[in-house]
């Protein structure tokens, strides 16, 4: 089937993606998520996985997920704010929550949508973000989706972090400060408590995305928040389900009204 001329810009746009050699195909996984596992036919060593603890495919997560599906089925049939909050996610909340020494936590689709969603409804046009150079799309996107002024700094500088609070110092509206704990395509360690310290000395929001640290860093994998022993000193705590835990998710961790808003305004949780 042709594309049609309404389209004849998206065939451009990839014509030019090849000319640049930086179109791909999607590799396509045969078998189990393992460190040897088959590609397009093709036994391979695989490190580029995000399963970092092998989680995706230990028997006693399969037998749970079968279990569950088995007693609750494969969907759950409506948006969580109508009627699609069944037991195990006010379970699998409460359980996160008390792992991250919080009072709550929110489930989302993705790590994605709980980034996108927290960032842009907790703040608005007036509001002013300070975000590491080499944060998460994720995180980008929500910030552009809050209409917040972004103020970006160096990567890992919370010196140039705090310049930017200083600019912005007798500006109203919320300042937030943002940084993933653990970066993920360079996989260093973001300043999470320096830039902790400068929130409480400048009444900033501190958010850390700790998508790439939990399972990692802290006790028992408990993330980059615990790593720096800053629990209570961040206000905003993002992670996924989708690597170290080896299945599918995202959630955010905060203080309780943090939670009970994200139910009412994030609009990935409403919507």
């Amino acid at each position: 089937m042709s594309t049609r001329p309404q389209l004849a810009h998206l065939t451009a746009a990839l014509d030019e993606l090849r000319a640049n050699g930086t179109h791909f195909k999607l590799r396509i996984l045969d078998d189990q998520q393992a460190p040897v596992c088959h590609y397009d036919g093709r036994e391979v060593i695989n490190l580029a996985s995000n399963n970092y603890l092998g989680l995706a495919n230990d028997p006693r997560l399969i037998e749970a997920s079968i279990e569950a599906t088995r007693k609750f089925g494969v969907g759950s049939g409506a948006v969580r704010t109508i009627a699609g909050t069944m037991r195990i996610h006010m379970e699998l909340e409460e359980r996160i929550a008390r792992f991250k020494n919080v009072e709550a936590c929110v489930v989302f689709q993705s790590g994605f949508t709980a980034n996108a969603g927290t960032v842009s409804s907790i703040l608005g046009k007036e509001d002013f973000i300070l975000s590491d150079e080499l944060n998460h799309a994720s995180i980008i996107d929500g910030a552009r989706l809050s209409r917040a002024k972004i103020k970006v700094f160096l990567h890992k500088d919370a010196a140039h972090c705090e310049e930017l609070l200083k600019e912005i110092e007798n500006e109203p509206g919320k300042k937030l400060i943002i940084t993933d704990g653990v970066f993920s395509m360079d996989g260093d360690i973001g300043p999470v408590d320096k830039l902790a310290a400068l929130a409480e000395k400048y009444g900033a929001i501190m958010m850390v995305d700790d998508a790439h640290a939990s399972g990692v860093l802290g006790r028992n994998g408990r993330g980059s928040v615990d790593h720096f022993g800053m629990h209570g000193k961040v206000d905003v705590q993002v992670g996924t389900l989708s690597k170290a835990i080896g299945a599918l998710g995202g959630y955010v961790c905060g203080s309780r009204d943090l939670i009970d808003y994200l139910y009412h305004r994030a609009r990935p949780c409403l919507f």
